[in-house]
């Protein structure tokens, strides 16, 4: 099946502090999942580069005569998606060309991006926050946000009428450490349900299970639920599932980060009016979408079938793309969250995200397109 989500192995850590105790298990797991973001549903097995952009450079080029972007062909990503897909992103940038490539995996991303072989790419919270941290805050600055939303806990209703009957049964998420499995440990966690992070074993067991399997495994019975993005949580749903909980609920005014906008420290320093210009296309992207959700969504979908080979089925999309709201503002309050609540599911340290943000070039653009400034929540680079 083209849906899928590749685990990719690599050798960092979450952190420079060291994880809790069983600390030989969780940090194999951990270092293996990478802290992944939400995890691409409809990209091929192995990153690569992508077919050239629908518009072509024209005009007076910017300061770089090429800007690298990555992202996954995921609906969280569906800024980039769409943004590229009907060439906003082009139309400020001129005569810079843009490069694209495509991920399956967070790790695999921000080594791209320490590489050199991506300048800017879109990213969920945890390979950032890993990224980061791992760098000693070197490596990449978050420069805006992307989408917020499109995570719900979705179940077997045969197995499970309520929010109550968690105690016993066994829930999916995508792979150790990611950024659903810290939110599922981190509810079960604050309802008094006792659960190793490292095993998943616990008053529920937590399977964790990569998203393109994770439909026949419900169907086969062996889950009876899953916390997961979208659109395995509407692939679930399509199959007999019921939605339980949709994580924003748990979120002050119903908004968390899912997906952010990075870019190399490098390239901000040597190439800021590319930046900009990128941000503008963001900014414009995402209004676009709000204004034209179908004609957004209809894009995204094209997108993913020239990545994938394969569109998603309407009765999965729809679902879906309604369910993940794209603005500009990273969140940054949720992003400290999100690291805290990986503190309290016992699966590290507390990370310093002290410079992680530089949200200047973003403002600047809002602020010209007579937007308001956003917050980085204390944790903007000085």
């Amino acid at each position: 099946m083209a849906h899928d989500s590749a685990t990719t192995h690599t050798s960092t850590r979450f952190g420079s502090g060291r994880f809790r105790r069983p600390a030989a298990v969780a940090v194999a797991a951990l270092t293996a999942a990478g802290l992944l973001s939400a995890c691409s549903y409809g990209s091929k097995s192995e990153d690569k580069s992508s077919a050239a952009p629908a518009a072509a450079a024209s005009g007076a080029k910017l300061s770089a005569d090429t800007v690298k972007i990555g992202y996954f062909a995921n609906l969280t990503h569906g800024t980039a998606l769409v943004g590229l897909k009907e060439g906003l992103f082009q139309k400020e940038l001129g005569g810079t060309k843009i490069k694209t490539q495509i991920f399956n995996a967070g790790p695999t991303e921000i080594e791209a991006l320490n590489a050199g072989s991506i300048d800017i790419g879109w990213i969920g919270p945890s390979p950032a926050i890993n990224g980061y941290t791992k760098s000693d805050g070197k490596s990449l600055r978050i420069i805006g946000g992307s989408a917020s939303g499109g995570v719900r806990l979705v179940v077997n209703p045969d197995r499970i009428k309520s929010l109550d009957e968690l105690k016993g049964k066994k829930i999916a998420t995508p792979q150790l450490g990611n950024t659903q499995d810290v939110a599922l440990l981190n509810y079960l966690a604050t309802k008094g349900y006792k659960v190793d992070a490292a095993s998943g074993a616990g008053d529920v067991s937590v399977v964790r299970t990569d998203n393109k399997v994770t439909p026949d495994a419900y169907k086969s019975g062996s889950i009876d639920g899953a916390w997961v993005p979208e659109p395995t949580a509407s692939k679930l749903i399509s199959l007999g599932a019921k939605e339980l909980l949709n994580e924003k609920q748990v979120w002050p005014d119903g908004k968390f980060v899912i997906t952010n906008i990075i870019v190399s420290q490098k390239f901000l320093t040597a190439h800021p009016d590319v930046v900009e210009a990128v941000l503008r296309g963001s900014v414009k992207t995402n209004a676009w979408i709000k204004a034209n959700p179908d004609q957004a969504k209809a894009a995204a979908n094209a997108a993913i079938k020239d990545a994938a080979g394969n569109a998603l089925d309407a009765a999965i999309l729809d679902p879906a793309w309604k369910d993940i709201e794209f603005l500009d503002d990273p969140l940054a309050n949720t992003l400290q969250a999100e690291a805290d609540h990986a503190v309290t599911a016992g699966l590290l340290k507390k990370p310093n995200l002290a410079g992680i943000y530089d949200l200047a070039p973003l403002n600047k653009v809002l602020q010209a397109q007579g937007g308001t400034a956003v917050a980085d929540a204390g944790l903007g680079a000085k």
